[in-house]
């Protein structure tokens, strides 16, 4: 049996993470927030690393196992100097990510750059530079690094109007298999795929292409999946949790759909 299994099936509490130290790009809002929470709660200490700084400075003084760090994943040196912060990880969530609307006739050049500097480009030059105090992690506590990348159904299945957002999102599934390929006994990595979660992230795109018609496509989101209504940011808070566990131990290159069976249908 090895140590992690050993630890899960011999813990008092499910999916603990004492002692475990996490970073969550993007964690002062939306999913990320309620990622930050979660871990917390599960005992891990918790990096929220955000280009808001006092959004991440806010979240971080409500809770008593948590930092601040400002990260701006598409910098070089920002993410250099968050390496140096942290010092050691057990745990990356790239939650970070923005969004486009637009078929690839409206998506202009520097649209289609900046969804994939961000979505793709982030992902990469954040688990770069960090890969090396996970596998450090490895090596001193017995215990796989582990990675979660938050990707979408739209890397999934096409969406209207959505050509750069799908296209990014595909990307992270690809990278994400990739990744357990390469470090199969060092890293555990795995992708999540929500369907739409009511964050705001999703108000920003109601407010800014369907001010006039606001609830009636809020209802039109919420029926395209089965279950009829929009996923909850905790809700996939605690399927990251769980994929950071030892009770997880056994998974990695898995692509995990939470979508209220969108993908199913």
């Amino acid at each position: 049996m090895t140590e992690d299994l050993h630890r899960a099936f011999n813990s008092s509490q499910p999916y603990c993470l004492e002692g475990r130290h996490a970073l969550i790009t993007g964690g002062a809002s939306g999913i990320g927030a309620a990622t930050v929470k979660e871990l917390c709660r599960a005992g891990a200490m918790v990096w929220i690393g955000d280009i808001h700084a006092g959004a991440a400075e806010a979240l971080a003084a409500s809770l008593p196992a948590a930092r601040a760090i400002e990260l701006d994943v598409t910098s070089t040196s920002s993410i250099a100097a968050a390496v140096q912060g942290v010092g050691r990880l057990d745990i990356l969530v790239n939650n970070a990510g923005i969004g486009h609307v637009g078929s690839i006739e409206a998506t202009e050049l520097e649209d289609f750059d900046r969804i994939f500097n961000v979505n793709v480009r982030g992902v990469y030059l954040v688990t770069r530079a960090f890969l090396p105090l996970l596998l450090a992690s490895t090596v001193s506590s017995g215990r796989l690094g582990t990675i979660v990348n938050l990707a979408s159904v739209a890397g999934l299945v096409g969406v209207r109007e959505r050509f750069a957002y799908c296209s990014s999102k595909g990307a992270i599934v690809a990278m994400t298999r990739q990744l357990a390929v390469d470090y199969p006994k060092t890293l555990r990595v795995n992708a999540i795929c929500p369907g739409t979660v009511e964050t705001p992230f999703v108000e920003g795109y109601l407010d800014k292409f369907h001010a006039h018609n606001k609830e009636e496509t809020r209802e039109e989101l919420r029926a395209r999946q089965p279950i009829g209504r929009l996923g909850q940011p905790r809700e996939i808070a605690s399927l990251v949790r769980y994929l950071v566990s030892d009770e997880a131990a056994f998974v990695s290159g898995s692509i995990v759909t939470i979508d209220g069976g969108w993908t199913a249908a």
